[in-house]
């Protein structure tokens, strides 16, 4: 761990300057400059009441959290596919987030699997094809290049009554795929 980088980005985090850390740690402006160099150590009473300046504690300043991935390629992505259609889940372990994106393809004559009502809202944009958006008793016809939204709060699945696939970006929140 690089403590005088972690030290300085906190640091700039909070907008102070070298010296006002060092005046507010009681230390020099030098001693920080050097701290964040890593030129010199400080001891643990120092280092504490850097920490204390800086809003956090030694536990959550040595804490190693892994960076949280936010960029996802295909070999990230599951696939699950039968001869109707293919789901490929967009973000790896998106049932832990608000919003489960999903890139969906139905066959000519397929639907998705009905949804019972439940809590949450669902986003889609058709890339390709067409299709029949069931919600409730509403038939909504679904094109490319459009979108909808709505919230999950009736019964709901989609069709391709179509002759080619249809492509589509679905997002839902809660996560329900």
């Amino acid at each position: 761990m690089d403590i005088g980088a972690k030290i300085k980005s906190l640091r700039l985090k909070y907008g102070l300057t070298q010296e006002e850390l060092a005046d507010r740690a009681e230390l020099s402006k030098g001693f920080i400059s050097q701290l964040e160099r890593n030129l010199t150590s400080p001891s643990i009473i120092t280092l504490i009441d850097i920490l204390e300046c800086l809003g956090t504690t030694p536990g959550e300043f040595f804490s190693e959290k892994a960076e949280e991935k936010i960029v996802f390629t295909k070999d990230d992505m599951f696939e699950k596919a039968d001869p109707a259609k293919q789901i490929i889940w967009l973000v790896p372990n998106a049932q832990k987030n608000m919003l489960e994106p999903i890139f969906l393809t139905l066959q000519p004559g397929c639907s998705t699997d009905p949804e019972d009502p439940h809590e949450g809202e669902e986003f889609g944009y058709v890339l390709s094809g067409s299709g029949i958006l069931h919600l409730g008793v509403k038939k909504v016809r679904l094109k490319k290049n459009a979108s909808f939204y709505y919230r999950s709060s009736e019964p709901h699945f989609i069709e391709n009554r179509g002759k080619k696939e249809l492509k589509m970006i679905w997002v839902s929140s809660p996560p329900s795929f």
